[in-house]
């Protein structure tokens, strides 16, 4: 078996991973930009302080992934399953990113950053996402059961549906136009 790699402050530009899986191992401090991980193995990596743009990521296994400070911009994310990586010191951030059928189950996103991003059917079931920025995201089927909402923001997202008597929401913030995404399940006409 080879050892495994450490990285420090390197750039990674348009490479496809796909053919030529990334070495596993530890990178620090790393930029991959315009990369291909799609259906590529990512398992036991660790990722810290590292910023991906203009990434396809889907589908890629993230089996004990460490994300640590990691920064996705411009990204294609599709069936992710967040859950499976490692807990400790996970942090990313998600500015135009499409994370279709993603899943967070469970994850910790204290005070994670969603911007402008695209989340149609993404499970957030049983997260604890307190303090989280959804800004001008589209949240189309997208799963919140036995969610920790408390003192996230939703003020410019919309297609949420977000039941409030099985999520914790104290302090959430709505706005006006949000609210039938609160009511959905109880079928009512909303009219300005």
């Amino acid at each position: 078996m080879m050892n495994p790699v450490y990285e420090e402050g390197k750039a990674f530009n348009k490479t496809n991973y796909q053919e030529n899986p990334l070495p596993k191992g530890e990178y620090e401090n790393c930029t991959f930009t315009n990369c291909d991980f799609s259906n590529s193995d990512l398992s036991d990596t660790k990722f810290i302080d590292c910023s991906f743009t203009g990434c396809n990521l889907s589908l890629a296994k993230l089996t004990n992934t460490a994300l640590r400070e990691v920064a996705f911009k411009d990204c294609k994310m599709l069936g992710l399953h967040f859950g499976k990586c490692i807990e400790l010191g996970f942090a990313v951030s998600f500015e135009n990113c499409n994370l279709g059928q993603s899943s967070f189950y469970r994850v910790k996103l204290k005070k994670t950053r969603l911007i402008k991003s695209q989340l149609h059917e993404v499970d957030f079931a049983e997260c604890d996402l307190t303090g989280a920025t959804f800004d001008q995201c589209d949240l189309l089927q997208a799963l919140f059961e036995n969610t920790m909402l408390e003192k996230s923001d939703f003020r410019t997202s919309f297609n949420f549906s977000i039941d409030p008597s099985n999520n914790r929401m104290k302090k959430a913030r709505f706005s006006l136009s949000g609210l039938p995404g609160l009511l959905s399940k109880y079928d009512i006409e909303i009219e300005d």
